[in-house]
C-alpha cells in the first residue's frame, strides 16, 4: 500500500511538471509565431501587395497547416509551424492595408489588437486558474464553426451586410470557446505536444483578431 501510494505522487507530480512544461513552451512559441506573422505582415504591407497575393498567401498557410500538424511529432515541426505563421502574417498584410486606409484606420488595428490580446490572456487566466474541464464544448464549437464557415461562403454570392457582422459575431464567440478549450485541454493533459497546442491557440487569435478588426471597421465606415 505505502509503495502504491508512493508511486501514485510520483505519477502525480510527473504529470503537473510534465503539463506545466508543455504549457510554457506552448506560450513561449506561441509568442514568437504571433512575433514571425507581425514581421511577415508588416513586411507584405509595406510591399503593397494586391488582394490576390494575399490570398495566395492564406491558401498556402492553409495548405501548410496540415504539414504542421502532421509533422509536430518531429523536430522540423517547429521550422513548419513559422512557415505557416509567416504566410498567414503575410496574407494578413492586404486586409490590414485596406482598414489602416480608412479614417483613423491605424487606431482601428490598435484597438482591435488590445481586444484580441485582452480577450485571449483573460480568458487563458480564466482556465489557468479555474483548472475547469471545457472538453464538452468541443461539439458545440465544432458545429458553430461548420455553420459559420458554410454561412460565409453562402455570403460570397449574397453580398449581405447583417450576415457578415452575424458571422463575424459568432466567429468572436466561437474562438473565444475555443481559447478555454484549448488552454482546458493543455491543463488537463488532453494535449502533449507544444508544437500542436501553440497551432490551435494562434488560429484562435488570428481569428479572432481577423473578426473584431472587421466588426470595428463596419462600425466605422457607419
Amino acid at each position: 500500500m505505502g509503495f502504491n501510494h508512493t508511486y501514485s505522487n510520483e505519477r502525480s507530480v510527473h504529470s503537473v511538471v510534465e503539463t506545466n512544461k508543455v504549457l510554457r513552451n506552448t506560450y513561449l512559441l506561441l509568442g514568437m509565431t504571433l512575433a514571425c506573422s507581425a514581421v511577415t505582415a508588416g513586411i507584405s504591407m509595406a510591399l503593397q501587395l494586391p488582394y490576390f497575393m494575399g490570398l495566395v498567401f492564406s491558401i498556402i498557410g492553409f495548405g501548410l497547416l496540415f504539414v504542421v500538424n502532421k509533422k509536430a511529432d518531429s523536430a522540423s515541426g517547429i521550422g513548419w509551424i513559422f512557415a505557416f505563421t509567416a504566410c498567414m502574417g503575410a496574407g494578413l498584410g492586404p486586409l490590414l492595408n485596406h482598414y489602416a486606409a480608412m479614417p483613423s484606420g491605424p487606431m482601428l488595428i490598435m484597438q482591435a489588437l488590445g481586444s484580441t490580446a485582452l480577450v485571449f490572456f483573460g480568458l487563458s487566466a480564466y482556465a489557468m486558474t479555474t483548472k475547469k474541464d471545457f472538453s464538452y464544448l468541443g461539439g458545440f464549437l465544432t458545429v458553430g464553426l461548420l455553420v459559420v464557415i458554410v454561412a460565409s461562403l453562402v455570403n460570397i454570392f449574397l453580398g449581405s451586410s447583417t450576415v457578415f457582422l452575424a458571422v463575424n459575431a459568432a466567429v468572436i464567440f466561437i474562438m473565444s470557446g475555443f481559447i478555454l478549450f484549448d488552454t482546458s485541454r493543455i491543463i488537463n493533459g488532453g494535449e502533449t505536444n507544444y508544437i500542436r497546442a501553440t497551432l490551435s491557440l494562434y488560429l484562435n487569435i488570428y481569428n479572432l483578431f481577423v473578426s473584431i478588426l472587421q466588426l470595428l471597421g463596419f462600425a466605422n465606415n457607419d
